[in-house]
């Protein structure tokens, strides 16, 4: 009885925590149009829709789950030719900070591996942190976006995670970000 009794604080506080946070059932998704592999805290949906960026009409292909009220999604489109990734990229972003009627707090370059070959090389892509403002979706409070753009070759991408700020937990960005690979 007493290893339970010593035990006891610590069921309590993994108990409290999992009762504050969302139930992340993360499984890895292999794309169908896009070669890249990513992990997913739920079963996500797939959809594909026109859009235009910048003047340059594609098909966006968007991968999306939602936990708890927090959207994680990646979008991905082919361009005709990849030196239009860089305007693409720059239409994506104004697109996604738009449509949470934000601004962006921070952001920043980093490069990832082109794939997970070694010696194939680094590949640049932009990450920011936006703050939209509060809407149905979100139960009245403000929003917060990260995402990350970045092009290669002839394709673009965008991973996002979206949803109230005091529900969006930066270690599930983190893990969200760091599963993508290219395959």
């Amino acid at each position: 009885m007493k290893p339970f009794l010593l035990r006891l604080p610590l069921i309590a506080v993994l108990a409290l925590t999992a009762a504050c946070s969302p139930k992340f059932d993360w499984r890895e998704i292999r794309s169908d149009n896009a070669a890249y592999i990513i992990a997913m805290p739920a079963k996500p949906a797939v959809f594909t829709r026109p859009i235009d960026l910048n003047g340059i009409a594609t098909a966006m292909t968007m991968t999306a789950t939602e936990v708890d009220g927090i959207t994680f999604a990646i979008g991905s489109a082919e361009l005709p030719e990849a030196t239009q990734a860089q305007t693409s990229l720059v239409a994506m972003k104004t697109a996604m900070v738009n449509n949470i009627r934000g601004t962006v707090r921070h952001e920043k370059t980093a490069t990832m591996p082109q794939s997970q070959n070694a010696g194939t090389g680094m590949l640049a892509y932009t990450e920011i942190l936006a703050s939209g403002a509060a809407d149905a979706a979100t139960n009245g409070q403000p929003r917060v976006l990260f995402a990350r753009f970045f092009a290669k070759d002839r394709h673009v991408y965008q991973l996002v995670v979206t949803g109230r700020e005091d529900a969006v937990q930066r270690d599930a960005v983190d893990t969200y970000f760091s599963s993508f690979r290219f395959n």
